[in-house]
């Protein structure tokens, strides 16, 4: 398992690289398709998702699509609003031309689905549009994974005050604080080393730290978050595209939260 798990993440890690790296088109194609399967495995999660052809999903897929596509052309962006204000139109009319057919819990997981993980995930590529952002994007995935390593190991040696006992037992508040900390540490230390190839100003190994000590604050929150909607559904995992880790929202749940926060830490900060 640790093996299969071990690889995996190395692949991963090959692909946000590489994806991160190229921008534009390649890096909205790739974040697109993820958050369609992030929205799926949400919508099997919340009951949403059904056998045969279901228009109130069709609607939460169709409104992902319409607000990425506002973010394809810079004179769109302004309207990327409006692409959620349409998601939720259209999932409120399937809601009432087909009733009784759909819950208003299976209606409110749908809209959800289109915020928590494609509006969330999008970040990644505006982040990625900011100056420099080629290695602020950097930061997400090191105050979330990263500091998911530094508090796993740090948790193992030194834990013993549970974070969260009865919904992830295995957490400890000194893992969390060697997260924290750890995930500062790595953002200085990678400001340090893109520093002789990072032209942008202001791209500090201070101003990396503090923002991804803050990033890894969230991304507990975050991490926190997929597991109770898991715990509530009662389901191991939210699916199984991923050997060893699970689905798309069991690998990116830390991010998901993550990713608009460094985005906006970076502009008001950087």
């Amino acid at each position: 398992m640790f093996k299969t798990r071990l690889l995996s993440g190395i692949v991963l890690v090959i692909i946000a690289i590489a994806s991160v790296a190229a921008g534009g088109p390649v890096l909205f194609g790739v974040l697109l398709a993820i958050s369609l399967i992030g929205v799926y495995e949400l919508y099997k999660a919340m009951g949403v998702h059904q056998k045969g052809f279901v228009p109130l999903e069709m609607a939460g897929y169709i409104g992902t699509v319409l607000y990425y596509l506002t973010l394809l052309w810079e004179p769109l962006h302004s309207y990327s609003m409006m692409a959620v204000l349409f998601a939720l139109v259209l999932i409120m009319s399937v809601y009432v031309f087909s009733y009784p057919k759909y819950q208003a819990e299976q209606v409110m997981a749908t809209l959800f689905g289109v915020i928590y993980v494609a509006v969330m995930l999008s970040y990644i590529f505006k982040t990625r549009n900011l100056e420099g952002g080629a290695w602020l994007v950097g930061l997400i995935f090191l105050s979330s994974w990263g500091s998911d390593t530094c508090a796993y190991c740090v948790g193992m040696l030194f834990g013993k005050h549970k974070m969260a006992p009865v919904l992830s037992p295995k957490k400890s508040v000194e893992g969390g604080v060697g997260g924290v900390l750890g995930a500062a540490l790595l953002g200085a230390l990678y400001a340090f080393a893109i520093s002789g190839v990072n032209p942008a100003s202001g791209h500090t190994p201070l101003m990396y730290g503090i923002i991804c000590a803050v990033g890894a604050l969230i991304s507990m929150v975050g991490d926190l978050a997929a597991s109770a909607i898991k715990r509530n559904k009662e389901i191991k995992d939210y699916g199984t595209l991923i050997p060893g880790h699970g689905g798309i929202l069991d690998r990116f749940d830390s991010v998901i939260f993550t990713a608009p926060f460094i985005y906006f830490l970076a502009t008001l900060l950087i």
